[in-house]
């Protein structure tokens, strides 16, 4: 039945950064909450699962409800007109932030995340580097000044996590936070 509401649609990128755990997790629990994912991963993504996952590029695009591959510019979530909750990109690389900060739409992750801001939607940046050159925190501050979230994954040791998995956990859970997408059972601080 069509209650006329849009669908709950998030676009999910994942860059050439290490921690592409972060992506998987947010396809997983997106899933999990009923909200429909739309993927496009970079080519240097695709590297970092070879060497961070024992998945295949295949598996990979089976964790999400629909896949793009990155010179498709032409796919729905390059467009405006296509309703989504917004754009998470994790993890994401500070040559994809850059693209972000000064709309350089040279893939569909990046031309995404572009349409994702000119309408006034959240985007949320988990980028993964460290330690930080004055170009990343100004690319960070465009990015931001765009519209855009700057989400370092920090964790939350004040959960005394006993895993890594409970770290990207937490941190996924509350980037979805963001989107208005509920983790259940995801610890918080004073419940």
């Amino acid at each position: 039945m069509d209650d006329g509401q849009p669908p709950r649609r998030l676009v999910v990128g994942i860059s050439g950064a290490t921690g592409i755990a972060y992506g998987m997790r947010a396809l997983e629990f997106a899933r999990k909450a009923g909200v429909e994912t739309h993927l496009v991963v970079t080519p240097a993504g695709q590297q970092t699962r070879a060497h961070e996952t024992e998945l295949t590029a295949a598996d990979l695009a089976a964790m999400a409800d629909v896949t793009y591959r990155p010179a498709d510019v032409g796919a729905a979530i390059a467009s405006g007109s296509f309703r989504t909750v917004g754009m998470l990109v994790a993890p994401c690389s500070v040559r994809t932030l850059s693209s972000v900060a000064w709309s350089g739409n040279d893939n569909l992750l990046t031309r995404a995340a572009d349409v994702t801001l000119k309408e006034r939607r959240r985007l949320v940046l988990l980028v993964r580097e460290t330690p930080l050159t004055l170009g990343h925190l100004r690319a960070m501050t465009a990015a931001t000044e765009s519209g855009a979230i700057v989400m370092p994954p920090v964790p939350a040791f004040y959960l005394l996590p006993r895993t890594l998995d409970d770290v990207v956990a937490h941190t996924v859970g509350r980037a979805l936070d963001l989107f208005g997408i509920d983790v259940p059972d995801m610890p918080r601080w004073g419940e």
